[in-house]
């Protein structure tokens, strides 16, 4: 099974990023937008991996304090448009240290730079500098072991229990 470990965004915060998909979409950018219910912070990408509780236990042995998240600007990794997450030491600790621990625990994950953003529209095409960034913030007190699905050509994510 296809699994990640993510902080999921509050209503408030899906809110924000989806008014700013909406603007994206009135200045005719084009891509695939991430639906509503999907839009979260990869904190480790795993992949393919047949053992979910291992990923848990990994994950439950990294200390966490619950922390503030905030939304910061707009960005792109190639085609790929984002909305960035602003400046957060502690959060940075958190994805290296559970990067380190899935690591230890014989798990792989993806090993590129942690770079905090939450996906919004791939193969973006149009010009998107002049839609204003979303705000919005909120506090995460959790992380959830992901898994995704592939259903009827969309990906549909599951937090596992």
């Amino acid at each position: 099974m296809r699994l990640f470990i993510a902080v999921q965004l509050s209503e408030e915060m899906k809110t924000a990023l989806l008014g700013t998909m909406h603007e994206l979409k009135k200045a005719g950018v084009k891509g695939s937008y991430t639906p509503g219910a999907n839009l979260h912070l990869t904190m480790a990408f795993i992949g393919e991996f047949k053992d979910a509780e291992a990923v848990r236990q990994a994950a439950a042995g990294v200390p966490f304090k619950p922390f503030k998240l905030s939304l910061d600007g707009l960005g792109t990794f190639d085609n790929t448009l984002w909305a960035g997450i602003k400046g957060n030491q502690g959060l940075k600790t958190l994805a290296k240290d559970l990067r380190a621990a899935l690591n230890a625990a014989g798990i792989p994950c993806d090993p590129q730079a942690f770079i905090p953003h939450v996906t919004l529209v791939r193969r973006a095409a149009g010009r998107w500098q002049t839609v204003p960034a979303p705000k919005g913030d909120m506090m995460v007190r959790k992380l959830s072991v992901m898994r995704s699905d592939l259903k009827d050509g969309r990906r549909v994510y599951t937090e596992l229990r």
